[in-house]
């Protein structure tokens, strides 16, 4: 682009140059106007072949604006990596991270003051690439595919009864919630209840 306003300058000189020759020298007012018309013309073609902003700076800024967006989106989805990171005495005086969509989750549930309490034990692997927790009043546990959810009580008894995430109803798919007359919490293959102090597994 450059050049090419270049040579458009040139020519337009060049231009400026014979029409001074082509009225003659004792025209010199018609010659003075035809030398300044070109001049002008000259400048403005330079500045109209000029590259705009976006395209001297390339692409590299669009691309790094669409890694920054990914980045945003992967955080508020809740998926691994999500959430952030902190640390949280447990009742032993030991400090735990709680990290990521467990503490995504530990937080909506109301941290360290709600009945989940505070950590007893850092993030362990759990079965099938997931991940869990434990907090004095219960569990969460995570994977990619069911989310983080909170266990705990007699339904987490049951559960983990029944082999916890390895067994026949597989990973949490709700927290617990009320039902008629009690609890209950949903996996994938089944759910729990807890009614009348009594727990219940219905598998699917």
């Amino acid at each position: 682009m450059r050049q090419i306003a270049k040579r458009t300058a040139a020519f337009a000189a060049a231009t400026a140059a014979v029409a001074l020759v082509a009225v003659g020298c004792g025209e010199d007012d018609k010659a003075s106007d035809v030398v300044e018309s070109a001049k002008s013309s000259a400048g403005q073609l330079t500045e109209s072949l000029k590259p705009s902003a976006s395209e001297e700076s390339g692409t590299e800024g669009s691309s790094t604006t669409a890694e920054g967006s990914a980045a945003e989106s992967t955080e508020a989805s809740g998926t691994e990596g999500a959430g952030g990171e902190t640390k949280i005495a447990g009742p032993d005086g030991q400090e735990y991270t709680v990290a990521g969509p467990i503490l995504a989750k530990y937080t909506a549930s109301g941290g360290p003051t709600s009945p989940l309490g505070a950590p007893t034990s850092a993030e362990e692997a759990a079965p099938g690439g997931g991940k869990y927790q434990e907090f004095v009043g219960g569990i969460i546990y995570w994977n990619d595919k069911t989310q983080a959810h909170v266990v705990w009580g007699k339904i987490r008894e049951a559960w983990e009864a029944e082999g916890g995430p390895e067994g026949s109803l597989g990973y949490p798919i709700s927290d617990e919630k009320d039902i008629p007359g009690g609890k209950q919490s949903d996996f994938e293959n089944g759910h729990i209840t807890f009614v009348n102090n009594e727990t219940t597994v219905v598998p699917k």
